[in-house]
């Protein structure tokens, strides 16, 4: 995809949101399809995703049909997109992909495959035990993994440095800047549903 039906994509779900047809919390991405277009070149379509609450952009990268993941978001799945077919699986629990991509990455490695796994998180996610435990097994075995930072300076809307201290940064973790074009959760405005 282009950046231009990225925006379209999440604008028209921002639309739906606000029009009450979306019950439930939507997270949406913009501002940061340049750097995500870029992160997904280096992805394979048999690569494995797993991704975030904020997981519409990484799908459609990921060559999630259009069409499946709006008919997904407007059945209230919109923070635990799973697709086996296109290996796309996220969780709104913080972290909660980390320890079963590195299952996956693990099972990849045992088998002699090629394929990579490649993790979505934010950087208050970077600073949970789930995820340093994650990283540090991957990289004490080597795994084909790779960790990425979306590193918005926030943790939903508390500073994460002042909040965390400094980032954790291994051979195996890609940080870039996330640029927060959306409010954390929903569209900006107060809805009555």
């Amino acid at each position: 995809m282009i950046k231009q039906e990225l925006i379209s994509f999440e604008d028209d779900i921002a639309l739906l949101f606000n029009e009450g047809v979306i019950h439930s919390p939507v997270h949406l991405s913009k501002g940061n399809e340049d750097a995500l277009i870029k992160i997904f070149v280096e992805i394979k379509p048999t690569d494995w995703v797993f991704s975030n609450h904020r997981n519409h952009l990484h799908a459609l990268l990921h060559g999630v049909p259009a069409d499946w993941l709006k008919k997904e978001i407007l059945e209230n799945r919109s923070i635990h997109i799973n697709n086996a077919e296109h290996r796309f699986f996220s969780s709104a629990i913080v972290a909660g992909c980390c320890p079963i991509a590195v299952g996956v990455a693990l099972a990849i490695k045992k088998q002699g495959g090629t394929d990579k796994v490649f993790v979505f998180c934010g950087d208050m996610a970077a600073h949970t035990g789930i995820f340093y435990e994650s990283v540090r097994y991957s990289e004490g075995f080597d795994l084909p993994i790779t960790f990425i930072v979306e590193d918005n300076g926030l943790s939903v809307n508390s500073p994460t440095d002042e909040t965390w201290g400094d980032d954790y940064h291994g051979d195996k973790i890609s940080y870039y800047d996330y640029k927060l074009g959306w409010p954390h959760s929903g569209s900006g405005k107060w809805l009555k549903f």
